[in-house]
């Protein structure tokens, strides 16, 4: 490391450190999400899906119109099947629940972009309310949009964007830092 390189550290950290002295509960609620993929076996109340789907409601969506539909999945032998077919959902099997996001692309041909915040909304919600949960795509794989389609007979023309297994977590995991300053330009690259 350089002692350019090394300054512009040094000076993140400090910036970093006089900051987060200064974050609300949004900021360090963001910051404390990351993926859970085990759980206990308690179960999640309807209520709390709800209010994880409202969350999502809640969302950013371009001129308002909100593509979105969300399936709220807590049948044991969907959860299953859905960790048998799906390549990126083992965890799906012990989940208490899952919601899938699906969008309409009639509505809105950003459809993929709203869910996704609607998607990263429902996680941060997770997060805040003591639950683990992770996103596993769906979308753009065909194989996967079709899977989660068939098993939850979702008409056309709506498409699954992620299957979001979620539950109480079985052990404490960390968040990672993914702070790089050196990913970080100004006024250009």
């Amino acid at each position: 490391m350089n002692f350019r390189s090394l300054t512009i550290a040094i000076l993140a950290l400090i910036l970093t450190t006089s900051v987060m002295a200064q974050t609300t509960p949004a900021i360090e609620n963001i910051f404390a999400r990351k993926s859970v993929r085990q759980y206990t076996e308690q179960k999640v109340e309807q209520a709390t899906l709800e209010l994880l789907i409202k969350a999502g409601m809640a969302a950013p969506t371009g001129m308002n119109k909100q593509p979105w539909e969300f399936i709220i999945v807590t049948d044991r032998a969907i959860l299953e099947k859905f960790a048998a077919l799906l390549p990126y959902a083992k965890m799906a099997a012990k989940a208490p629940a899952a919601i899938v996001v699906a969008g309409n692309p009639k509505v809105s041909e950003y459809w993929y972009l709203d869910c996704s915040a609607a998607t990263q909304n429902i996680l941060l919600a997770a997060e805040s309310l003591g639950l683990g949960a992770v996103w596993t795509a769906a979308y753009p794989y065909e194989k996967n949009m079709n899977i989660i389609k068939e098993v939850l007979s979702i008409p056309e023309p709506y498409l699954p964007l992620c299957l979001i297994p979620l539950g109480y977590p079985k052990s404490e995991t960390k968040a990672k830092d993914k702070w790089k300053p050196e990913k970080v330009h100004q006024n250009g690259w």
